[in-house]
């Protein structure tokens, strides 16, 4: 699934020092939960996830390396726990330079999935309710009377707190299983891989060359081929090299048209196509392109 970003970022770690990471994060078993601290609302920042995990009581992360070590025991661990405070510097020090190498470049990209998620989530709950929203989250998440079932081993060592609620953390790396995180004191998390996650590694078609492009010009088509996921004003100007201004003039025309439409989170307003865009970018391609 993430082949083509594990072939990008491959040379830019070549020279880079996993081993702290690799310690607490192992393929399998228990990750310590102060390193993926709950977001506050819908729309947070890297910035303030990294300052959550700063921010983490000293016991509990004692506590939580010391279970990593019982469950999974590796040699940098004890030093870790014997200097809890110099042990969060060192991670968080380590996580914010892994993001400026191999996530940070692809964030907006990433970022625009997640929303889109994000989106249908909402809509799914208020057109059906909660049980609309967990029927099709993954095909391992249940919802029963007033029970979620997860069907995946997994042990925790205290109950959620009361008034707690659930939070769902769409993650494009939490791929092909979902992951729930319930352990006290922390709030209860479902991370699930989002909607279309298999696209989000394939490049933006260029339509500005299809009969697209001679109806309704070749900026207006390659605004079109490039919205497959949601995207600002200024995420869009800076992939096709145009100004802020001269987009807004072509997208008002695109919406106005029914092509593409949008919609607002938080400050940003981000656009999409439509079903009407994607019929329309379908019936301009190559005929080979569009049978393989």
């Amino acid at each position: 699934m993430h082949g083509p970003w594990l072939r990008k970022v491959r040379p830019v770690l070549a020279g880079y020092d996993l081993s702290l990471l690799k310690a607490l994060i192992p393929p399998v078993s228990y990750i310590p939960d102060f390193m993926t601290p709950a977001p506050p609302r819908r729309s947070t920042s890297f910035e303030s996830g990294l300052a959550a995990v700063a921010a983490t009581p000293l016991p509990l992360v004692v506590a939580e390396l010391t279970k990593l070590h019982e469950d999974t025991p590796h040699p940098m661990l004890p030093e870790l726990i014997a200097k809890p405070a110099k042990a969060l510097d060192r991670i968080t020090s380590a996580l914010e330079e892994y993001w400026h190498l191999a996530i940070e470049p692809d964030w907006r990209r990433m970022r625009a999935l997640v929303q889109d998620d994000l989106a249908f989530r909402l809509e799914e709950l208020a057109s059906g309710g909660v049980e609309r929203v967990f029927r099709n989250l993954h095909p391992s998440v249940n919802f029963r009377g007033d029970r979620i079932e997860i069907d995946r081993p997994y042990c925790c060592d205290g109950e959620p707190l009361p008034g707690q609620g659930l939070l769902l953390v769409p993650c494009v790396f939490a791929w092909p299983a979902a992951l729930p995180v319930t352990a006290a004191p922390h709030v209860p998390t479902i991370t699930y891989p989002p909607r279309g996650l298999g696209r989000l590694w394939e490049y933006q078609e260029d339509a500005s060359e299809s009969p697209l492009g001679d109806l309704v010009g070749k900026t207006r088509a390659a605004i079109v081929g490039h919205l497959d996921l949601p995207m600002s004003t200024t995420h869009l100007a800076h992939q096709l090299g145009v100004s802020a201004p001269t987009l807004s003039v072509h997208l008002s025309i695109l919406r106005a048209s029914g092509v593409v439409d949008s919609r607002r989170d938080g400050r940003a307003v981000l656009y999409y196509r439509t079903s009407l865009g994607d019929h329309l970018l379908s019936a301009s391609r190559p005929a080979a392109l569009a049978s393989a």
